[in-house]
């Protein structure tokens, strides 16, 4: 096989919104987690965002029931629009949520069997085309977006690639961790072989603290692997097992990403992304620290 053909263009993604949200109750019973908002722009805008400016062209949302206000946040809100321009109000602020029609599309995940079997239920949008995955807890902040970043490490090595960060030992158990080969002179070091993958490891096992980030490139040959492969760690079909398949077997790196993650999946690291971004925003920032000072005072 050349290796070519593990360098088409990344022009799909997947992003996995099927979840309930139980850690936000009662904010969730209604609103999908994916619409709250982190300042003004809900989780799933900073998602979509990302990876238009990687080059992304479609989106292929995993939802499941009660999760149809995803799409409508990406649909045109006819009643919405004609009052506002109306009233004389520019419709700027709704730029962001325009997706081109057809270039938007859903497929359920009827039963809640983990990231593996979520991305599986993507395969017949996916094809024979390599895609990116992006998960919108994982709030990816800095400039270029974590996906650009990775399509430009794509772009030098093919194949299939993760996005890392290290973080201390003691919290691997979380996560699915990465055993690093050699470091490639490419991007500024930034872009590391990998030799082996492993889902919430062990502190005393665990190979690294490199741990997968949120977002990936893979190869389509993943959703044959995904589709018969058994159950893993939690009962659920895990993503990692059988990227870890793919090893040896084709092009596989992790980029570190050169920016800050915020665990929007978390009450507090979702109330840090909201602190952080509002600080940084040259319209809010300095009233924001104001205002934080004051209260800490």
């Amino acid at each position: 096989m050349s290796e070519n053909t593990f360098r088409k263009p990344v022009r799909k993604a997947v992003f996995p919104v099927a979840g309930l949200g139980t850690r936000f109750l009662p904010a969730t019973k209604a609103i999908p987690k994916e619409l709250l908002p982190v300042v003004d722009r809900p989780l799933i805008q900073y998602a979509v965002d990302e990876a238009r400016e990687a080059g992304i062209e479609e989106f292929v949302f995993v939802t499941g029931r009660g999760k149809t206000a995803i799409v409508e946040h990406f649909d045109t809100a006819y009643e919405l629009e004609a009052t506002m321009t109306g009233r004389g109000k520019s419709l700027e602020p709704l730029e962001p949520t325009r997706i081109q029609p057809g270039n938007l599309v859903t497929v359920r995940q009827q039963v809640p069997l983990g990231l593996g079997h979520a991305v599986w239920c993507a395969r017949a949008v996916i094809g024979d085309e390599p895609f990116a995955i992006f998960l919108p807890d994982e709030l990816m902040y800095g400039t270029p977006g974590c996906m650009a970043q990775m399509v430009e490490a794509y772009n030098e090595v093919g194949g299939n690639l993760v996005s890392v960060l290290e973080v201390p030992v003691e919290e691997v158990s979380s996560y699915g961790v990465i055993a690093p080969g050699a470091t490639l002179d490419v991007l500024g070091g930034s872009l590391t072989e990998v030799k082996g993958l492993v889902e919430k490891p062990k502190v005393e096992e665990a190979p690294s603290n490199k741990i997968v980030s949120g977002r990936y490139i893979l190869q389509p040959e993943i959703m044959g692997l995904l589709g018969s492969q058994g159950k893993g760690a939690g009962g659920e079909i895990q993503l990692t097992d059988s990227m870890a398949k793919l090893i040896g077997q084709q092009p596989f790196h992790a980029v570190t990403f050169a920016g800050r993650r915020f665990d929007c999946g978390s009450k507090l690291g979702f109330v840090e992304a909201t602190l952080a971004i509002a600080l940084d925003r040259p319209d809010l920032g300095d009233e924001v620290r104001a205002m934080a000072k004051k209260l800490l005072g």
